[in-house]
């Protein structure tokens, strides 16, 4: 029980797939300038980790026992498209206007490397399927939490008149992610 909970805990401060490993940083900065829409993006990616890992990993077992695991990049990444796909049939039928608010974004999930790389990280690490389960859990809730508060951030960074005009725009908000990805350093030696 205690190993699940540092594997959670670091998933989510430690380890955070987009400010520490930076992965996933195209919905983060595309994503992030909508508290709504870093919510229900946050959500979505939550539910295709957790799906994409339930299904990779057994589908690794396979590609292992057949002496295939060359083969799991490729296999994951179709997974995962698979999952996005149902992600967006599911927001289009049951939510539209979340479906409408993410547009262009929800597609980005499937190119999402943060979702990629929590799959092969789990057998990397040569979790057990709890464990990777519960990476899968903390690591969705590390990007969720990456992007609430870098909404946040964002919005304020916006409503400022104090920014010089060079600055505003991208700028600005690629100097804000790499402040924001300097506080969670101090989560480093959280755990050894």
């Amino acid at each position: 029980m205690v190993k699940l909970i540092v594997i959670m805990l670091s998933a989510v401060l430690v380890n955070n797939v987009v400010l520490s490993q930076f992965m996933g940083i195209c919905p983060f900065l595309g994503v992030s300038k909508v508290l709504k829409n870093c919510l229900g993006m946050g959500v979505a990616v939550i539910f295709v980790m957790l799906c994409a890992t339930a299904v990779t990993y057994p589908v690794y077992q396979l590609l292992e026992y057949l002496n295939a695991e060359y083969l799991k990049t490729v296999a994951f990444i179709l997974l995962i498209a698979l999952f996005v796909q149902l992600v967006e049939i599911v927001l289009k039928k049951v939510m539209p206007p979340l479906y409408k608010a993410l547009g262009v974004y929800l597609p980005l999930i499937t190119t999402n490397c943060a979702v990629l790389g929590v799959t092969i990280t789990n057998i990397d690490e040569g979790y057990t399927f709890a464990e990777a389960m519960v990476n899968a859990l903390g690591t969705g809730v590390g990007f969720t939490l990456a992007l609430l508060l870098f909404s946040g951030v964002r919005q304020k960074i916006d409503s400022t008149d104090s920014i010089p005009e060079m600055f505003k725009g991208v700028p600005s908000t690629l100097i804000a992610a790499s402040i924001v990805s300097l506080s969670f350093m101090g989560f480093g030696g959280l755990f050894s």
